[in-house]
């Protein structure tokens, strides 16, 4: 449990910036408390069994690459559209881009489309009713299938790899 405890406040101190003390003591305090919450209450259920499940000893190595991976991406993004905000005259393509998924199953799908939505410049806008296709607002879209491309070699793969 310390160890998963660590993970998670790793992951947070990633997720606010801050590596203070403070900061640090507060995640590993949240995370004892959350994984304490989950492995005595029964009514959790399924979700339980997906953060155990996603959080198992072989599978931290993996959510910290991920981490790494999307540290990486935001900050790209970023950096993108920091350019559009300092370089007005470079004109904006937007688009709405329709993604075939591979990824079947809610939690895959719903954390795909958020870590999208994360990302500046894309917003997740609907998954089709037979969950088949994500729909995405891009900011500026140069080449429709080099973005599927690079969404479905990057979130896409990485998502489902945390999964399995």
């Amino acid at each position: 449990m310390i160890l998963y405890a660590a993970a998670l406040t790793l992951l947070w101190a990633l997720v606010t910036g801050d590596f203070g003390f403070a900061n640090l003591a507060f995640g590993f305090a949240a995370g004892i408390a959350g994984l304490s919450f989950i492995r005595r209450e029964p009514w959790v259920g399924p979700y339980a069994r997906d953060l155990r499940r996603l959080l198992r000893p072989g599978r931290i190595r993996a959510v910290m690459r991920f981490g790494l991976f999307f540290l990486r991406e935001l900050t790209i993004a970023n950096l993108h559209v920091a350019y559009h905000v300092v370089a007005p005259l470079h004109r904006l393509t937007p688009a709405i881009v329709g993604f075939p998924l591979t990824v079947t199953s809610d939690e895959e799908i719903t954390l795909l489309a958020s870590l999208i939505t994360l990302t500046p410049g894309t917003l997740s806008i609907d998954v089709s009713s037979d969950r088949r296709v994500l729909y995405m607002h891009v900011l500026d879209l140069e080449d429709a299938e080099a973005f599927r491309r690079s969404i479905a070699e990057g979130f896409e793969h990485r998502v489902a790899a945390l999964f399995r």
